[in-house]
């Protein structure tokens, strides 16, 4: 195979759709049991891109994907046909607009949504955020700490009210949100701007593919009480991804185990909560008390 002329400057960013990409190609090459020095030699390149490429930080070719899911054995056609058209991806998106005003991994996050069939929201102290009112939204990040400076905010806010597109698609995600009662009453901007969050997701509640499960105080202690996480469904279960909130920013987990731990993590989390119609009654309910 002819070498490749030149050189590609590496990505100072990759996205997670790249870095992902690459982590799978990474994957294939090491259960196959081939060595880097192997994988370069059959693609006619120096034995130090295939690194980058499995890095996110060089792209590669639909043709080379392919020609490396051959070489790998991979036998699942769903995942190399995937992996090639994520290979193929060359337009920027929407969210592309706000690199350098956010933190890179805000943008990861609209990324991880934009290219779901599902999405499976847990929340313990917060609304979600593809569920929140812009005056809600500002009222978190008025509450940051350390506090955010104005631009900064405005920038966040920006991107957190355009993720809410993704449910303006023709076919948009499946959308599921288990949220605890303590969200709910959270007055993050007052009565005021919390009874108009809480009409909010009474209306979105009722959307097509959109459902809201409540766990009440009154379940007692529940499992992953600490943290938030989505669990982000691709085309194929193994492309899924897990997004996880934290006080020092987001993380994604695409590791196989780990993505078992978060599904298992759902349904018992499912299994505490309200049903829909329940839920959509008691969150009125918690409306009325304000």
């Amino acid at each position: 195979m002819q070498r490749e002329r030149g050189t590609v400057p590496p990505r100072s960013t990759p996205t997670a759709r790249q870095r992902r990409l690459g982590a799978e190609l990474r994957r294939l090459r090491e259960e196959s049991g081939m060595s880097v020095q192997h994988a370069a030699a059959l693609l006619g390149v120096d034995r130090t891109r295939i690194p980058n490429i499995e890095s996110g930080r060089i792209g590669i070719s639909a043709e080379r994907v392919r020609t490396l899911a051959h070489h790998y054995d991979c036998r699942d056609p769903a995942l190399v046909g995937l992996l090639a058209m994520m290979a193929r991806e060359r337009h920027k998106e929407w969210w592309e607009r706000h690199r350098g005003s956010v933190p890179p991994e805000l943008l990861d996050i609209c990324e991880v949504e934009h290219h779901s069939v599902g999405l499976h929201t847990a929340v313990a102290t917060h609304i979600p955020g593809l569920l929140q009112t812009e005056a809600h939204a500002r009222a978190v990040f008025a509450a940051a700490d350390p506090p955010l400076p104005e631009p900064d905010l405005q920038a966040r806010l920006a991107l957190r009210m355009g993720r809410q597109q993704v449910f303006a698609r023709e076919r948009p995600p499946l959308y599921e949100a288990v949220v605890h009662e303590a969200a709910l009453r959270m007055r993050f901007g007052g009565p005021g701007v919390v009874r108009q969050q809480l009409e909010h997701v009474l209306t979105l509640s009722e959307r097509e593919r959109t459902s809201v499960l409540v766990i009440p105080f009154s379940a007692g202690g529940f499992p992953g009480s600490g943290q938030s996480f989505t669990y982000a469904a691709a085309p194929l279960r193994r492309l899924d991804t897990v997004q996880l909130d934290s006080s020092h920013g987001s993380l994604l987990v695409d590791a196989a185990p780990k993505l078992a731990r978060y599904r298992g993590l759902l349904a018992r989390l499912r299994g505490l909560a309200l049903p829909a119609a329940a839920s959509r009654d008691f969150i009125r309910t918690v409306a009325r008390d304000l």
